[in-house]
């Protein structure tokens, strides 16, 4: 099928694919490419028929960009001349295809150039014979294509969206390869973030002078967004591929006294081919588990009398529940213990004028003295939240201020060498 004839037999051969009931004109995704007939028309003519016509059309229609700048109109012996080393009947099949196709055109002087449709084949068949040779051509051909398109102000939401999928495609690899584990692949995918790190760079430089424009359409400006978190996740990648190869380093063994690591070992044998890894494999793997420990038959003959003997059986037989037993009473539950906190309470409600800590909270030891200090930590917070009611509400009520100093007070009595400097005041001594 060809756009280039267009009409009646178009739309029959177009609705072939759509379902019953649905029109080419109901379908608005068909709408742009109906509009570029002409250009599919020529890709069609460059790659329909076997791998030898498409190759020979597109070593021609190259040839003929490649020198236009230099012989922008050939004849038909120069043509001849050029491609000795085609079959002369071949030549003139491929220039005809060309030519009824509009990628090529004959001046009036019968002189053959290239068409303005053939002349942007050659140079997206060039971009994308450019990338080829590199590792993501992917990604460097969407990055210039993006490039280009701002450049001249044309960027579209389709050209983004294009990007976004291949950097998603690009960080859904690298996260199966940390989450496998393999050390060969995290390495593999290292060394692929690495080949395109310029083509990131390049792309976050597109994407800031893109969102630098005030009137930029939002439609643009949410996928750039989207775009950006992508970038983001991807410059992540290489922290969390060293974060898994030192996880796997601290795994690794190493065998013997030369340095040997079972890394190493690991990439010499993918270096081995198949019959050289079966042979090394022959008579250490056995295709089911050995019978070795059936050797030991008085071990079996001691085990067999045991499970023979009367007594196991009789109780194996016994499937009668035990007998019922009454459950035992709870005890009560253990009180907390809150002396302490009593007598400290009362202590300090008495209390008529300030006093160090030192004082406040000696008595009994250096336990007790801690438990008291930990006490008036808590009273220092006036807005500290507590219980409504107990002992612990009562003491968190009481009319005191408690300032803790910076310094430290020498006390060497009652087994406290020093405390932090302080005091406890009644606060209407402070009114």
């Amino acid at each position: 099928m060809s756009f280039a004839g267009k009409g009646e037999s178009q739309a029959e051969s177009l609705a072939e694919f759509l379902a019953p009931g649905i029109e080419a004109s109901d379908v608005p995704e068909l709408a742009p490419l109906l509009r570029a007939g002409p250009l599919v028309s020529s890709f069609i003519t460059l790659f329909r028929g076997s791998d030898a016509e498409v190759l020979a059309r597109l070593l021609v229609l190259r040839e003929i960009g490649r020198q236009a700048g230099e012989m922008p109109r050939w004849s038909p012996e120069a043509l001849r001349a050029h491609f000795a080393y085609l079959d002369s009947v071949k030549l003139e099949t491929v220039l005809k295809r060309l030519r009824e196709n509009a990628l090529l055109s004959i001046a009036e002087d019968g002189q053959y150039q290239l068409s303005d449709l053939g002349r942007n084949a050659v140079a997206a068949l060039g971009m994308l014979v450019r990338f080829s040779a590199e590792e993501d051509l992917e990604l460097g051909f969407l990055t210039a294509q993006l490039a280009g398109l701002q450049a001249v102000g044309a960027v579209s939401a389709e050209a983004l969206g294009h990007l976004l999928s291949k950097l998603n495609e690009l960080a859904w690899h690298f996260e199966e390869a940390i989450a496998s584990g393999s050390e060969f692949r995290i390495q593999a995918a290292r060394r692929r973030l690495a080949a395109n790190l310029t083509w990131l760079e390049k792309g976050t430089a597109v994407l800031n002078t893109l969102l630098a424009d005030p009137d930029v359409p939002f439609e643009l400006a949410t996928v750039a967004q989207k775009i950006g978190l992508a970038q983001s996740r991807l410059s992540r990648a290489d922290a969390a591929f060293q974060r898994a190869l030192n996880k796997i380093e601290s795994q690794r063994v190493t065998l013997g006294a030369f340095g040997i690591s079972s890394s190493d070992v690991a990439i010499w044998l993918r270096t081995l081919a198949a019959g050289d890894l079966a042979a090394l494999a022959e008579g250490t793997v056995s295709p089911a588990p050995g019978v070795a420990f059936l050797a030991g038959g008085h071990e079996l003959l001691d085990r067999a009398e045991l499970l023979l003997s009367d007594e196991t059986q009789r109780l194996e037989a016994d499937t009668r529940l035990p007998p019922a037993l009454a459950a035992p009473m709870a005890g009560v539950a253990e009180k907390e213990d809150l002396r302490l906190l009593e007598h400290f309470t009362g202590r300090l409600s008495a209390l008529e004028e300030a006093t160090d800590l030192a004082r406040a909270v000696s008595g009994g030891g250096f336990p007790s003295a801690s438990y008291r200090l930990s006490l008036l930590a808590l009273l220092a917070d006036g807005e500290a939240a507590g219980p409504t009611g107990g002992a612990i509400a009562e003491f968190m009520r009481l009319p005191l201020s408690v300032h803790f100093g910076a310094e430290l007070a020498t006390v060497n009595q009652d087994e406290i060498a020093a405390i932090s400097s302080g005091s406890v005041s009644p606060r209407q001594r402070l009114e």
